[in-house]
């Protein structure tokens, strides 16, 4: 009797395994659409940017029917994992907390971060304005480029999404120097920046160029160094549930496929007109 209830166990399981590993005919992906230019809600009501179109093309590639839909960002990785859809492709850089409870796919982009202040305001001319600092460099490189920061910052309100890899930013170099102010959306932090109340935002250069490019932002600019490695070093990548080995698989060959054959870097050309290798 304990052997055949073993074995029902036994086979149930690794039905249960396979059916997790299968491959999925049709899926839904998840962003956040409102970070332009990478995803965002367009006035016909339409998601667009550049992972809208990358999701669309993976799909092709992977032949699956694909549903895009919108969730507000710090709803995301726990939605996934409820399973309300099952993938994640808004912009997420993989970090070593975040893999604690998804994984990721290859990166499909790099980052880099940066500081949007006022053209004449207080921090206009931030150290190292036009260099980059590369947070896994030596410490006394990184001590070099950084103190002059830290008295520049000193005191400053600065503005960054929550639960971003720009918010670990701030906190790990310059917690007791500046305030950080944490919000939903990007697009709050540009207002309140608009509006005074912070001194500065830190967000992906990419997303800030696009805020530059609108008129009313015409008095902004990119100041200080432009930061990549560290904790914006591992790369943007689509989300996805642990157990789902099979769909990684297939985005994984998919983004390689994209990669190769230039379509990525003439995706990225187009929305954020750089490359984002």
């Amino acid at each position: 009797m304990k052997k055949t209830i073993i074995a029902i166990i036994a086979t149930t399981l690794a039905a249960g395994a396979a059916y997790a590993q299968s491959k999925p005919t049709e899926i839904k992906i998840a962003t956040e659409g409102a970070y332009e230019p990478w995803n965002f809600t367009g006035p016909d009501g339409k998601l667009q940017g550049f992972e809208i179109d990358l999701a669309t093309d993976l799909c092709g590639r992977m032949k699956v029917k694909c549903t895009i839909v919108a969730q507000d960002w710090d709803g995301l990785i726990p939605s996934l994992n409820a399973k309300k859809f099952d993938a994640i492709m808004a912009s997420m850089i993989v970090t070593p907390k975040r893999l604690e409870v998804i994984a990721f796919s290859k990166p499909y982009a790099s980052t880099a971060a940066a500081f949007m202040v006022q053209k004449d305001g207080p921090l206009a001319n931030l150290p190292g304005t036009g260099t980059v600092v590369d947070l896994n460099g030596d410490s006394a490189t990184l001590d070099a480029a950084l103190k002059p920061l830290e008295g520049a910052l000193k005191g400053s309100n600065v503005g960054a999404q929550v639960s971003t890899a720009n918010v670990a930013f701030l906190d790990k170099y310059f917690k007791g120097t500046l305030k950080t102010r944490e919000y939903k959306t990007t697009e709050q932090h540009d207002l309140d920046l608009q509006a005074g109340r912070i001194d500065a935002v830190v967000a992906q250069k990419t997303a800030l160029m696009a805020t530059l490019s609108k008129a009313d932002f015409k008095d902004y600019k990119i100041a200080g160094p432009t930061f990549t490695g560290g904790v914006f070093g591992q790369g943007i990548a689509a989300g996805l549930r642990k157990d789902d080995t099979a769909l990684k698989a297939m985005f994984d060959a998919a983004i390689e496929a994209a990669k190769a054959d230039g379509t990525i870097d003439k995706l990225a050309k187009k929305w954020i007109k750089t490359s984002v290798d």
